[in-house]
């Protein structure tokens, strides 16, 4: 009897982790480009010399564990598009956020499950992981899109690669 239970648990866990690598098909595809309040390029702004951590600060870090890699503030735009490009129409909408200090509502390219526990601050501060590694070559992009499909498969094939903890708890809340 125990044995035939024991059967049985291995048969559901092998369902769950077939549905979870195929999550991909629950999430946006690769290519999915979604239209942005403001037209930006990385590909103009990184041949310029900028760094995604000098536009993508790390949120509070101690507060929510590096989980988020914020949008930059538009005050921060402005202090170079204040005497740069000043005349698009482009920054034009970024100098009316800034000014009505509104945050521009950028749409979000790559989201998780929800079931998933990701901290940026593991993975690029600890774990020294290259942005592009993830989110595919950012300096090639005049329009962002989805680079990659992040998945459940994706993920455990890098740790076992660089050796980090693969267990279930490691990505997903055990409470």
């Amino acid at each position: 009897m125990g044995r035939l239970v024991l059967i049985i648990l291995a048969a559901a866990l092998m369902l769950v982790l077939i549905g979870a690598a195929d999550e991909g098909s629950k999430t946006d595809p690769v290519g999915y480009t979604p239209t942005q309040p403001i037209a930006y390029s990385h590909k103009t702004h990184l041949a310029l010399g900028l760094k995604c951590s000098g536009c993508h600060a790390m949120r509070d870090a101690e507060a929510d564990g590096g989980f988020t890699m914020g949008f930059p503030k538009e005050a921060f735009c402005m202090s170079c598009h204040s005497s740069i490009k000043r005349d698009s129409p482009e920054i034009a909408k970024v100098a009316k956020a800034a000014a009505d200090k509104k945050s521009v509502e950028w749409k979000r390219v790559y989201r998780l499950m929800p079931i998933v526990w990701f901290s940026h601050a593991v993975h690029v501060q600890d774990g020294r992981i290259e942005c592009g590694t993830c989110h595919g070559d950012m300096a090639s992009m005049a329009v962002t899109s989805k680079a990659r499909i992040l998945n459940m498969k994706d993920c455990m094939d890098c740790h076992a690669e660089r050796r980090a903890p693969n267990g279930c708890d490691t990505c997903h809340a055990s409470e």
